[in-house]
């Protein structure tokens, strides 16, 4: 008598990270993905692009710089809140104020880590699939 048992893969939480810069988004797929629960799905060198993406891929949270070239990242994530209003976004800048977090909030955005406080990214995803907001307080 031979039993089959199948065992059920959790589901991997989806994430589009979104910078221009290639070596950062390679430095943020190591780190995203030294968490055996996320994967990266996907990348994008620009904000026209990770709306594009956003519905191509379909992510469960979007890791996003502020300053890209032809569309920063506010303006695109109110064009993707504007089409997923429940999908949450990390904002990754090293132009943090507390005028661009005002404004980040105001986006759809729910959460902002400053490049320097690269280390904080893990706890900003923590806490928005939790769910949660994280504006890093030291950073702006």
């Amino acid at each position: 008598m031979i039993i089959v048992t199948s065992e059920v893969q959790p589901m991997k939480v989806r994430i589009l990270i979104v910078d221009d810069s290639a070596l950062l988004r390679e430095q943020l797929r190591r780190l995203l993905q030294q968490n055996p629960e996320w994967e990266v799905c996907g990348e994008s060198e620009d904000g026209c692009d990770a709306v594009q993406k956003t519905r191509e891929l379909n992510p469960d949270l979007i890791v996003m710089d502020f300053a890209m070239p032809q569309m920063n990242g506010v303006e695109a994530a109110r064009e993707i809140t504007r089409n997923s209003p429940t999908l949450p976004i990390l904002m990754f800048t090293m132009y943090m104020s507390n005028q661009l977090v005002d404004e980040a909030k105001g986006s759809g955005i729910r959460g902002a880590v400053d490049k320097n406080e690269a280390g904080k990214v893990v706890k900003g995803v923590k806490a928005l699939l939790r769910g949660e907001s994280f504006f890093d307080e030291s950073a702006a």
